[in-house]
């Protein structure tokens, strides 16, 4: 972030109560959107000053971008902040987007089939040009490390770059309360208010229905690419999920937010009798895992039918659902675990997200 020319007098703070990567704060007369964890290990910070039409904001040079608000239309770039969008009922400022395939939505998918978004090309090279001719308001963006090429270009256009780094949250709730980013874009602070304190709600009402269970099941997760097993880290988003269902995740105790690598060797002596396992890759089937490796089938999990995987349920371009929605509903991730380790608590709940392989 650019050095400040004055420190600003803030009025008040908009709270959030489990995200940590932004901050909210409403000035006399504009809001400024402060991005502190952009990415992973970052060393700086983004502030935006979100300002209504006509304002007129003193020290321009010590903000990142200067937005005006509500925002007229808008590109992102990534699913998870198309159910955001869709949740506020702006869906319709969205004009362009990086692989349209990748959009699960039908809603969305709709405004795409009525040639309403315009195809970007891909995210680290989005098509400049294109992007020019749309105008869009802001561009919303996303960055696995600092260095990011595409955005200098963009903001050469004058086009607003803003970062959204709901990825980087670690705990369900965390990555949710994300929808009032996209709220305070479009003045609609309090609906985001209001959908994000229902989605709390409902998750802290299941994550309660689970410590009834008179059971705690271990749980295996992942699966082998190249002949290396990938799991969650003990501290990850997914393993957070598998806790507040009251199971028993057997790699809880690995240090880390994202996947650790393991030999399949390892894997077996401490997963084989796992009760459950979860997200067993892009597998569809389990005669589909054991075609690719027999050792799967060696796991009792798998020879007891409980394997379950998000992967199998798409959008119409072959998007999966998950990946989009997930992030947004936290609540509804938690009861499927909780529906698939204690049926008993949840008889009449459906799965949402998760499906058995058969």
């Amino acid at each position: 972030m650019r050095q400040p020319e004055r420190e600003l007098k803030k009025v008040s703070e908009i709270q959030t109560d489990f995200a940590e990567g932004f901050s909210i704060q409403d000035h006399k007369g504009y809001k400024t959107l402060t991005i502190t964890n952009p990415w992973p290990g970052a060393e700086k910070e983004f502030t935006y000053a979100l300002v209504e039409k006509g304002t007129v904001v003193e020290f321009q040079s010590q903000f990142d971008a200067i937005v005006e608000v509500p925002l007229k239309s808008i590109v992102v770039t990534s699913t998870t902040h198309i159910p955001s969008l869709e949740a506020l009922g702006v869906s319709d400022k969205l004009v362009g987007f990086p692989n349209l395939d990748y959009i699960s939505s039908e809603k969305t998918r709709n405004r795409i089939d009525n040639a309403e978004i315009t195809e970007l090309g891909k995210n680290e090279s989005i098509n400049a040009e294109v992007l020019i001719d749309l105008s869009p308001s802001a561009v919303v963006t996303f960055a696995v490390e600092g260095d990011n090429k595409t955005v200098a270009t963009i903001e050469r256009t004058g086009i607003p770059v803003l970062y959204n780094a709901d990825w980087t949250e670690t705990t369900p709730l965390g990555k949710a309360e994300w929808i009032k980013f996209f709220g305070v874009l479009f003045n609609k602070e309090a609906t985001a208010d209001s959908i994000f304190n229902h989605i709390k709600t409902e998750y802290i009402a299941a994550r309660k229905i689970a410590q009834n269970a008179k059971e705690t099941p271990t749980v295996l997760s992942g699966a082998m690419y190249k002949d290396v097993w990938y799991l969650p880290q003990g501290d990850s988003w997914a393993a957070r999920f598998i806790q507040d269902a009251n199971a028993n995740y057997l790699w809880s105790d690995t240090k880390g937010t994202g996947s650790i690598s393991l030999h399949i060797e390892s894997v077996l002596e401490k997963g084989q009798k796992a009760d459950y396992w979860i997200g067993p890759g892009q597998f569809t089937s389990l005669s589909q895992m054991k075609e690719h490796s027999k050792v799967y089938a060696q796991f009792e999990a798998f020879q007891q039918n409980n394997v379950f995987s998000f992967t199998t349920k798409k959008g119409a371009t072959g998007g999966v659902v998950y990946y989009e929605l997930a992030p947004n509903r936290p609540d509804l991730v938690l009861k499927d675990m909780i529906k698939i380790f204690h049926p008993e608590l949840l008889q009449d709940y459906e799965l949402y997200f998760f499906s058995k392989l058969d």
